[in-house]
């Protein structure tokens, strides 16, 4: 099996869609396929349970990807870091960012990069669904997250940046059509929410169970990304709290972002294993604080 199908089967047993899956991986969904066909024809079985609406692992493809990720993954550390030192680097730190905080947090990577030519920054997404997992599995040494953060095992750095909540409806939401909209709003529309491991305390940040005044909030769909939060608002009256980075990076068609006029503001930061702090992990935290948290509107 060839690295790069490997790649594919990963990914697709991650995102468990294969338009995704081929978006995040630069190729066409038809060679996503090409490559799970492939994959099936050597193993001689079915990897992956499909229909128009559906993919799920089958058994035997669950036991693929336990069996093959570690080594995958070991595959990924030894190429790193002889390109590491093919290049003059000591130390190689792997970051985990939601989203699309590498572009939004730039200054603050380019700026690491600049002071730390010796340190190779590897950026690597992370998922909302399981927001401290990674760090604890060692797939990453620090990592992005919104405060609260009350892990007992993991450091809370410096904040990156500070933001209000926005509102994700679909376009033609009746909430789009109201001069002004506020917290109090939720407690008449259904949020999604995200199942375990998404530690209850941080998901209320943006799926609270009451509104200010103490009024219930309905939960509906469960979620485990962004892009299946983003089918479900835009095809339902179900809404969403989200950063204000989703309005700025995510403008799709068939969404609105709405601003709320008691949104609550909501800082990112830096985190840590506590036990697994390293000299490069202080350097970047520093960098952070020397930039300065932003305050984005």
């Amino acid at each position: 099996m060839e690295l790069r199908d490997i790649e594919i089967f990963l990914t697709l047993a991650e995102e468990l869609h294969f338009g995704r899956t081929a978006t995040r991986l630069h190729v066409s969904q038809a060679r996503v396929s090409q490559a799970i066909a492939k994959q099936e024809r050597q193993i001689g079985a079915r990897l992956f349970s499909r229909s128009s609406r559906h993919v799920e692992l089958t058994p035997i493809g669950a036991r693929l990807r336990d069996d093959v990720g570690a080594g995958y993954q070991r595959i990924l550390d030894g190429t790193r870091a002889a390109s590491a030192a093919a290049r003059g680097t000591t130390s190689t730190l792997r970051l985990g960012l939601h989203g699309p905080q590498a572009l939004d947090q730039a200054e603050v990577i380019d700026s690491f990069r600049a002071r730390h030519p010796e340190v190779d920054l590897h950026i690597q997404e992370i998922n909302f669904a399981n927001p401290f997992g990674p760090l604890r599995d060692g797939s990453v040494e620090v990592a992005s997250a919104w405060l609260p953060v009350r892990e007992p095992d993991l450091t809370v750095g410096p904040v990156l940046v500070t933001e209000p909540l926005r509102l994700m409806v679909a376009a033609d939401h009746p909430l789009t059509a109201r001069e002004a909209v506020g917290m109090e709003d939720l407690a008449d529309w259904v949020l999604p929410h995200s199942p375990e491991p998404t530690p209850e305390y941080w998901q209320q940040t943006l799926v609270p169970t009451h509104t200010p005044k103490g009024r219930p909030i309905r939960r509906g769909p469960r979620v485990s990304t962004f892009q299946e939060i983003a089918a479900v608002v835009a095809v339902s009256d179900v809404v969403c709290l989200v950063h204000s980075l989703a309005a700025r990076y995510y403008p799709w068609h068939g969404l609105r972002y709405l601003r709320l006029l008691d949104a609550p503001l909501v800082s990112w930061v830096l985190i840590w294993p506590t036990a697994g702090e390293s000299e490069p992990v202080r350097a970047l935290a520093r960098v952070v604080r020397d930039t300065g948290p932003r305050i984005s509107r």
